[in-house]
């Protein structure tokens, strides 16, 4: 048995290279130990702050847990999240998500490892994308 205390990892500011605005990321299991394969953070998007268009080999699940978030994936519409909501987005399959424009948002977010990878990252949400509507 392993506990990981409260506060004994620290948080990583999200890299501009995968995030749009002010994104925290508090580490839960991001380093998997054998033969477990699977990574999880609690991700705090600050208002406006979204990912970067990105895919997970293995697909994604993100538990919303606190404040009001959008989602899409790549020809669907813009869909709004809120605490208690869970998200599945399957393998392969191009993605976004951050906070909604005036208010922030915390999600968990859980993907596998495949070959050592968790995710592909690529261009970054324009503004115009960000801000389409349904």
């Amino acid at each position: 048995m392993e506990i990981r205390r409260n506060g004994s990892q620290a948080s990583i500011q999200g890299p501009a290279e995968w995030f749009t605005g002010s994104v925290r990321i508090d580490p839960l299991f991001l380093k998997p130990q054998e033969p477990a394969h699977t990574t999880g953070a609690y991700v705090t998007f600050e208002p406006g702050s979204r990912t970067a268009w990105h895919t997970h080999p293995l697909g994604q699940t993100l538990i919303v847990t606190a404040g009001s978030g959008l989602v899409q994936r790549e020809g669907g519409p813009i869909e709004k999240i809120h605490p208690g909501d869970v998200i599945w987005f399957p393998p392969g399959e191009k993605h976004w998500h951050g906070a909604v424009p005036t208010t922030p948002m915390t999600h968990i977010a859980i993907q596998e490892e495949l070959d050592g990878k968790s995710v592909d990252w690529l261009e970054h949400v324009s503004d115009d994308q960000y801000e389409a509507t349904e």
